[in-house]
């Protein structure tokens, strides 16, 4: 093996977290493999040799990466911060098959699961400024120090601290955490699905908390994008969907059960249910129909339907 293999064989060792990283700093599957390839460039161009710690300048220079492309999306006008009307924009969710047959989840898909970011979480990293998301993912995600992220964005240490913890203000009190039992979880959205489907809304309210929270992003489509708070008034809008949950589909959705919606043969949504408490306290679904084609082909959604 030469030294461009052997380099190129201890990237992909820090693959994973190299897109973790990515994939929490910009909330897109297809722009995390962008900065991880950027980074993967920079590494190539870069005496190796000279590389004390491997895995902490990757992180690094990843960071730096996406911490550019989000002030690039900014001066674009993409995602605006902290506008009066809540954001309606749900990141790319990560999607797989469940589990089958009733076995246990094999350990290295318990650590992939336990890893895992809700999409509430990272629709409210998409309210943070550039620096405020990049201090809180490395630091409070990946346990970077504040003195090696200080350069990257260019401020003290403390500065950089003061960044992270305001950050974590803002996640502590917009990102409801999930209960962790997850068999209770896929109960509850089960019995969501069976409810919508039978047009038991009665039954909608008492899976609800009453101060629930539904984002849909339907892209460019108007009025398909809605924010919703509230059980009575989420209830409504699942008069709608009750249209389609005669093909819908439990999978994994960033590590929790969800359900994807097929028409047609083609996925109309995706959504991801946090629950606490026995209740569903936020909805975020995907039906932006250019992003769901990119994320889910037929094929993937026969695995879906072959798994649930």
């Amino acid at each position: 093996m030469n030294a461009g293999e052997l380099l190129a064989t201890r990237f992909e060792e820090h693959r994973p977290r190299l897109k973790a990283v990515a994939y929490r700093m910009l909330g897109s599957l297809s722009e995390a493999e962008d900065a991880v390839q950027e980074t993967w460039l920079k590494l190539s161009r870069t005496d190796d040799e000279r590389v004390e710690n491997l895995g902490g300048w990757l992180t690094t220079v990843v960071g730096r990466v996406c911490l550019d492309l989000l002030r690039s999306r900014k001066q674009r006008g993409e995602q605006p911060l902290d506008t009066e009307a809540p954001a309606t924009h749900v990141p790319d969710p990560q999607i797989s098959p469940l589990p089958g047959g009733g076995e246990a989840v094999d350990p290295e898909q318990e650590a992939l699961l336990s890893d895992s970011v809700g999409l509430a979480l990272l629709v409210v990293l998409d309210t943070l400024s550039p620096a405020e998301r990049l201090a809180f993912v490395l630091h409070d995600m990946f346990a970077v120090p504040f003195d090696d992220i200080a350069p990257i964005v260019e401020r003290a240490p403390a500065a950089t601290r003061q960044l992270a913890s305001r950050a974590r203000r803002r996640v502590r009190v917009a990102a409801p955490e999930p209960g962790p039992d997850r068999t209770r979880h896929r109960e509850v959205v089960e019995a969501f699905l069976a409810a919508a489907r039978g047009g038991d809304f009665d039954a909608l309210l008492e899976l609800l908390d009453p101060d629930v929270v539904l984002r849909a992003d339907g892209g460019d489509v108007s009025g398909l994008s809605r924010f919703v708070r509230g059980a009575p008034e989420v209830v409504a809008g699942a008069r709608s969907f009750s249209t389609l949950a005669a093909t819908t589909y439990l999978a994994l959705v960033n590590g929790r059960v969800g359900q994807i919606a097929v028409h047609d043969g083609q996925a109309f949504s995706v959504g991801e249910f946090t629950v606490r408490d026995g209740r569903i306290v936020e909805i975020n679904i995907l039906a932006d129909q250019e992003r769901l084609r990119a994320l889910l082909d037929a094929r993937a959604i026969a695995e879906l339907a072959a798994a649930d």
